[in-house]
């Protein structure tokens, strides 16, 4: 019987490796598939971001004469500075817009998904579910009450009437990404403040918000994406024509696209202006936004 289990282990064994050795051939084709299909996919993804960088470094008479892909004959910083001077009003306006309507966008978030994460209440689960959807709610849905509002609280063409619209709207996605963060925090430290006397304000702030920068980090990032690049409010709330107190970088660089007055080499140049700070921002704060959408993957499941 000794021999009979010997013989039947080592064939076992046998029909292991077997299972486990692959023709070394075989996996070399499918890596080089792999990488071909990347690179492919990469070339089409970058062409265009090439091809305005490189664009935007020539004189206008040679970003019209040459291929937009080629590589600048002699390096010129005159589209840097024509761009400039056409967008340094609104870039600062989008600057202020952008910030201060993440950051209250993120603020408002946040209290909800305290009040919903660990607060519970009878119609907790009806008024996370109606966040959810308003999540889904497209803009363009709300447009008319919206100006109408901004109109009436004397806020038309301010550049405080878009920040306002974008952390209303903004609040809904802040309070879903952070609500599942939120309920991570041990309810042990809940009940200990609560002990200590705290109430339900200063445990936020002493506890809530504390433990969980890394979503607000993240959350907040995603926000000056959203906002830095959008549009739809910015073209609704305020005036576009002469005298606008409220231009946005975005828009005025679409309404620079055909102009006779703008040159080909600005409006590349304009371009890598208005890409390079949410560049900046996830270069800067990509290690805290791969750690919040891997603990925010955790945490899901």
């Amino acid at each position: 019987m000794q021999n009979d289990a010997m013989m039947e282990r080592s064939k076992a064994g046998q029909a292991a490796q077997t299972l486990r050795v692959k023709p070394r051939w075989h996996m070399t084709v499918l890596h080089i598939v792999y990488y071909l299909i990347l690179v492919v996919f990469l070339v089409f993804y970058m062409l265009p971001f090439w091809g305005a960088l490189v664009s935007s470094f020539k004189s206008n008479t040679e970003a019209i004469s040459t291929s937009p892909i080629a590589l600048p004959q002699q390096f010129s910083m005159e589209g840097y500075s024509g761009a400039m001077d056409l967008l340094a009003v609104s870039l600062l306006n989008s600057l202020v817009v952008t910030i201060f309507g993440a950051a209250g966008s993120v603020f408002l978030g946040s209290i909800c998904a305290y009040a919903l994460g660990k607060w519970r209440f009878r119609l907790n689960n009806l008024f996370f579910i109606a966040l959810v959807a308003a999540t889904y709610l497209p803009f363009q849905a709300i447009l008319i009450p919206l100006l109408n509002n901004i109109t009436n609280y004397g806020l038309y063409d301010n550049i405080w009437g878009i920040v306002l619209a974008h952390s209303i709207f903004g609040m809904p996605m802040c309070t879903t990404m952070m609500r599942g963060y939120y309920a991570e925090v041990p309810d042990a430290l809940i009940r200990q403040a609560m002990i200590d006397g705290n109430g339900m304000w200063q445990i936020y702030r002493k506890i809530v918000v504390p433990n969980t920068k890394l979503a607000t980090i993240t959350t907040f990032v995603f926000q000056c994406t959203s906002i830095w690049n959008e549009m739809l409010f910015a073209l609704v709330l305020a005036n576009q024509g002469e005298g606008a107190q409220a231009p946005l970088a975005t828009i005025v660089l679409n309404s620079f696209v055909g102009s006779t007055g703008v040159e080909i080499n600005q409006l590349m140049a304009g371009s890598m202006i208005l890409a390079l700070p949410m560049l900046l921002i996830y270069i800067f704060m990509g290690k805290y936004l791969i750690s919040g959408q891997m603990s925010g993957a955790v945490t899901a499941s």
